[in-house]
């Protein structure tokens, strides 16, 4: 997963900046380029990164809940010491 994340990034900078060194010859390709690597970063990349960097954690560990309360509460009073 972390090799096909690289790919698709470079696969974007590279249709993004094709489209840019595009635009600067007036070609009217250009902007499909731009708008479908920024479209590609936006709904395909960052999902796919979010679900790769939050699929082997837990959501309660970083939920506020009574318990946890107590805890930070227990560590605020144990470092005023």
């Amino acid at each position: 997963m972390k090799y096909f994340l690289y790919i698709i990034f470079l696969l974007i900078v590279t249709s993004v900046s094709f489209g840019f060194y595009c635009q600067s010859y007036g070609e009217p390709m250009a902007e499909p380029l731009i708008g479908g690597g920024i479209a590609g970063l936006f709904f395909v990349w960052m999902p796919l990164f979010i679900y790769h960097r939050w699929k082997n954690r837990s959501i309660q560990d970083y939920m506020l809940t009574k318990e946890n309360i107590e805890q930070m509460n227990r560590y605020k009073g144990d470092e005023n010491k």
